[in-house]
């Protein structure tokens, strides 16, 4: 049998199971829309400035280690871990809380406001801790071949979880605190997911576990898209080829299989095998035109927020901000129980700020910082119109300067702006959903897209919006379920 496979998208998944593949002795092949790989983990360089576009740090580093060992190779980058994990910022508060994974030291900063946090937070990570350890490798590192398979894997999870599966993860906090401080800065973590912890299952606590306790945050050095340089260059090794600036339009159909991909230019793309590491729901809509997951279908899922992101170059440096900085409004459950419909919440944003130079002196001029804002905003189902989109972006750094008592307007070199519509049209998301698929019930485990097709049996999918979700450390897992799918297509 034949063993040739083609890539679709050079997105982390995409490349981390092309990398796989081809240790394993496959023909692999890659194509990819854009002008370099990494999908939503990229890179800007402007103006003598580096920016990371997407993720800033990562956990579950074992994960990239465990990728590494099966690849029989050495990490292609090197990372540290983030002390503090990140800082908050309230506007009704003039201090700033830094996390710790030290316990000590995280419970010290709320001892005026929850005295007895030490206690109430080691409780809060034990059942963290159980749900992590009696899920993960059971629910969410596995293949699941039926409906019947995931339901009766699901019988064997720890039946004391299931009141967690009933609330919300701040719900599910507020059990375990009462201040408004901490239980906002906990339940910050479902805002990862894509949504808020209004609308997020308790069941996510679980993350609490990987940042705090199992793991922590880590960020690479070099700034994060070494992590795909690192791997295109192990792909190029292996000489697999990746073709940039290729986008799949149609496809050819032979006695029930995938025959063909074919291109914007109307080239043909054949193989044995094809992996989708494109948006799972999305391609399934927009390339195989599949009535299921028509835009009107797909608009009935439940998708992720979108992002304002904006990349902004200063000619000074920022001492009193950290790596990685929240900065929250007076109006946490308004703002995160309207961001999804209600856009004049933008008057009053959550926002991010990562300082990628602040360890990585190299991806800024001397004496100047690269600063990477994130504003979780509505999708383009809820908010289509972006003009107004340097009023917010203004408004925000107005609010980071009156913070932080420097004003950064004045310091300001480049500024680059993606609104959801950017995320839509380069990464090809539904409604610019910054996360892809939300992760309700209904959208998880075997509900989830499935990462192998419903029509033709050498279609394969890996990514966020299939199996097991979004984040980094998912792609790594999604990479290593997408092969197992594919080696057992080939009887490996």
């Amino acid at each position: 049998m034949s063993k040739k496979i083609l890539v679709v998208g050079a997105g982390i998944g995409g490349l981390a199971t092309a990398l796989r593949l081809a240790k394993k002795g496959y023909e692999v092949e890659m194509l990819e829309k854009n002008e370099q790989a990494g999908g939503r983990l990229n890179q800007i360089k402007k103006d003598g400035f580096t920016f990371d576009t997407g993720p800033s740090f990562f956990s579950m580093s074992y994960e990239f280690e465990e990728f590494a060992r099966d690849c029989q190779i050495k990490l292609p980058f090197e990372y540290f871990e983030l002390d503090p994990l990140y800082s908050v910022n309230f506007s009704d508060n003039p201090k700033t809380f830094h996390l710790y994974k030290d316990i000590d030291k995280l419970a010290e900063q709320f001892a005026d406001i929850e005295p007895d946090f030490k206690e109430k937070f080691i409780q809060y990570q034990a059942k963290a801790g159980a749900l992590f350890h009696d899920t993960v490798d059971l629910v969410i590192k596995q293949n699941f071949d039926s409906l019947f398979h995931y339901i009766t894997t699901l019988m064997r999870v720890n039946p004391v979880h299931i009141p967690v599966l009933l609330r919300s993860f701040y719900d599910h906090v507020k059990k375990y605190f009462s201040s408004k401080e901490a239980i906002q800065i906990i339940s910050l973590v479902a805002f990862f997911l894509g949504r808020t912890p209004f609308d997020t299952m308790a069941i996510y606590s679980l993350l609490s576990y990987t940042e705090f306790k199992h793991d922590g945050y880590f960020n690479v050095k070099g700034g994060m898209y070494q992590i795909v340089e690192g791997i295109v260059n192990e792909l190029k090794k292996e000489k697999v080829t990746i073709h940039y600036n290729t986008e799949i339009k149609s496809f050819e159909e032979e006695k029930g299989k995938l025959k063909a991909l074919v291109d914007q230019h109307g080239k043909r793309w054949t193989s044995d095998v094809f992996l989708i590491n494109s948006d799972a729901a999305w391609f399934r809509g927009n390339v195989f035109r599949r009535k299921q997951y028509s835009d009107e279908k797909l608009d009935k899922m439940n998708w992720t927020m979108g992002y304002l992101t904006f990349y902004v170059g200063i000619k000074r440096k920022l001492p009193m901000v950290d790596h990685h900085n929240y900065y929250l409004g007076s109006n946490y459950e308004a703002y995160s129980n309207n961001i999804m419909q209600n856009p004049d919440t933008l008057q009053k944003p959550y926002y991010y700020v990562n300082v990628l130079s602040k360890n990585n002196p190299d991806c800024a001029p001397e004496g100047c910082e690269s600063l990477f804002f994130v504003c979780p905003v509505p999708n383009l189902y809820f908010k289509q119109n972006w003009d107004d989109k340097e009023e917010i972006v203004n408004s925000i750094i107005a609010d980071f300067s009156e913070r932080i008592g420097v004003e950064v307007q004045k310091e300001i070199v480049t500024q680059t702006i993606y609104t959801p519509i950017e995320w839509r049209d380069r990464f090809n998301l539904h409604r610019g959903s910054g996360l892809g698929l939300s992760h309700n019930m209904n959208q998880i485990g075997h509900m989830r897209p499935r990462n192998f097709d419903e029509k033709y049996k050498n279609v394969f999918y890996v990514g966020a919006s299939t199996v097991p979700g979004a984040g980094i450390p998912m792609a790594i897992i999604s990479s290593k379920l997408a092969f197992e799918r594919i080696n057992k297509h080939f009887g490996q």
